[in-house]
């Protein structure tokens, strides 16, 4: 254990991890199998003690994060127009697509910052904005607000337990991950509920496809 936690220190305290903080949390926008929250928590972690310093962390974990929804809206935006030329009027697959477009008209912003609390649905979220044709300056918009917010959630959280067990910072990364387990449970719990009460046609469907014309707020950058 004592070797585990010299290569963390060691990994954190180097001046480069700033440069892989923003990396992983890039990748993790739409490749949602890289740890990236775990990273910027246990960065929090050490940030109590002064290295790395909270502030930067806060930064490049947000600015990584902006940039890999940007690289998932603009998959789903590639190939989306694709899907959408093989849709059929009056299928479930073209009316689940004219389905997500309307509720990414009405809150596709709420969605995109609630999704960016939930591992792997950011990056469902974020292609499927891409591919109905949401507007690109309104995207970018919902993207920084959701990756601000995400960045001092994490970077807190960890900074929280570094604090509250400054001479154990496995004990204040295994608290920082257990509250950030305990939202994304709500979270999910709340969406559970919510899809319960009401269970829209086609909603349940994944989204393959992308932009027709453009409509109203679905209009392109």
């Amino acid at each position: 254990m004592d070797g585990i936690m010299g290569a963390v220190d060691t990994a954190v305290t180097s001046p480069w991890f700033y440069l892989v903080l923003f990396a992983v949390a890039a990748i993790d926008g739409f490749f949602p199998v890289v740890p990236s929250e775990s990273m910027v928590i246990t960065a929090g972690v050490y940030a109590a003690s002064g290295t790395p310093e909270l502030v930067p962390v806060v930064v490049l974990a947000a600015l990584g994060a902006f940039t890999g929804d940007h690289v998932s809206y603009l998959v789903g935006r590639r190939a989306g127009g694709r899907l959408v030329r093989g849709l059929r009027p009056g299928t479930r697959r073209d009316a689940a697509f004219g389905w997500a477009r309307r509720t990414m008209a009405e809150r596709g912003g709420l969605i995109l910052v609630v999704a960016r609390y939930v591992p792997g649905g950011r990056t469902a979220v974020t292609v499927t904005m891409g591919a109905v044709g949401y507007r690109l300056r309104s995207f970018s918009l919902f993207a920084a607000l959701a990756a601000v917010s995400w960045g001092l959630y994490g970077a807190l959280l960890g900074y929280v337990g570094g604090v509250a067990f400054e001479d154990d910072p496995l004990k204040g990364v295994a608290v920082g991950l257990g509250l950030a387990l305990s939202v994304t449970a709500a979270v999910e719990g709340v969406r559970f509920a919510r899809r319960r009460r009401r269970a829209p046609a086609g909603a349940g469907e994944v989204l393959e496809r992308e932009p027709v014309g453009r409509v109203g707020p679905l209009s392109g950058g």
